[in-house]
């Protein structure tokens, strides 16, 4: 059968202007940047249309791509297409939660309001560091993490895999920084360092998650009304009891990314959806299989894709 996955991008693919278009012209997206100013006391507008020093943030960062992303799927909703499974990329995982109803917006804005705190705040800025690995495999990136962290007794493991030749390592910045020698000399073609205010999706910031689980605490999950799938394990979760744990754990496990696209191809997925800010997702997916069909939907025009996508299902 033919199924199509909306999926939905994290922290990185953030600027200025982003979603502006559909702010100004629908009156459903314009709705949930109004939610958000008023759920977080926080002029949402402002945060992702002026410049500002603040977007790039991750406490006001992770509210204002979530905000960008649901407000695109409201207008994508509008369209005859509809999902048949969803997932996100890390903190795109809430969105993907919101699209198949765990969280109402309001809900997820606030709770990504905390991880973003809880994550900028977690190990204090210039100790933590994470880079993008380049042409190098699984196995041998796990087997010099742990080598390193041994060798120096500090923090450095694999934080997301993401597609075939890309890894991304994440940790103490001194054994982040020899990592990347390391990884070179056995054969990376490339080490780059990101540009992140901390080791998210490391150990490190375990206690980022613990707080963040005391929040998810307070919250009663409605029923998925279509499957998606984890961060942590690639698959999807068939029992709404795991979500909570599975969130908490997010914030500090390394996101499977390819195991999810993977995951969701082997159960039918023909087409993929990007909703929100980038095509960071577009360009993994056809790294991983180049066969699907792959639709970005970022801009106002970008809708008229939807127009033109075939009906295929069975």
């Amino acid at each position: 059968m033919f199924k199509t996955a909306f999926i939905f991008p994290g922290q990185g693919s953030q600027y200025i202007g982003m979603a502006r278009d559909f702010y100004e012209k629908l009156p459903e997206c314009k709705e949930i940047f109004d939610i958000a100013s008023r759920e977080l006391n926080l002029d949402m507008q402002k945060l992702c249309f002026e410049e500002n020093e603040l977007l790039n943030k991750t406490e006001y960062t992770q509210a204002a791509m979530l905000t960008s992303c649901v407000s695109i799927l409201m207008a994508v909703l509008k369209s005859d297409v509809k999902p048949d499974i969803v997932a996100g990329l890390s903190l795109g995982e809430y969105s993907a939660l919101v699209a198949n109803g765990v969280f109402t917006f309001s809900e997820a804005v606030k709770l990504v309001r905390k991880r973003g705190i809880y994550m900028e705040h977690e190990v204090p800025n210039g100790i933590g560091s994470m880079s993008a690995i380049l042409g190098m495999d699984k196995e041998k990136v796990e087997e010099i993490c742990q080598k390193v962290s041994k060798e120096l007794n500090k923090v450095v493991e694999p934080a997301n895999f993401n597609c075939p030749g890309q890894i991304v390592i994440s940790g103490d910045k001194v054994a982040v920084l020899k990592a990347n020698e390391k990884l070179k000399e056995a054969g990376a073609k490339r080490a780059i360092e990101l540009n992140v205010s901390g080791p998210f999706h490391s150990s490190l910031l375990k206690g980022a998650g613990e707080k963040l689980a005391m929040e998810l605490e307070k919250i009663e999950l409605h029923d998925m009304n279509i499957p998606y799938l984890s961060n942590v394990t690639g698959k999807i979760v068939s029992d709404k009891e795991n979500i909570k744990k599975l969130l908490e754990e997010q914030v500090y496990k390394s996101v499977r990314w390819q195991e999810c696209v993977e995951n969701m191809i082997n159960d039918g997925v023909e087409r993929f959806i990007e909703i929100g800010p980038g095509k960071t997702l577009s360009g993994f997916i056809k790294k991983i299989d180049k066969t699907k069909e792959v639709i970005n939907i970022e801009k106002l025009e970008d809708l008229e894709k939807l127009t033109n996508v075939s009906i295929k299902k069975n």
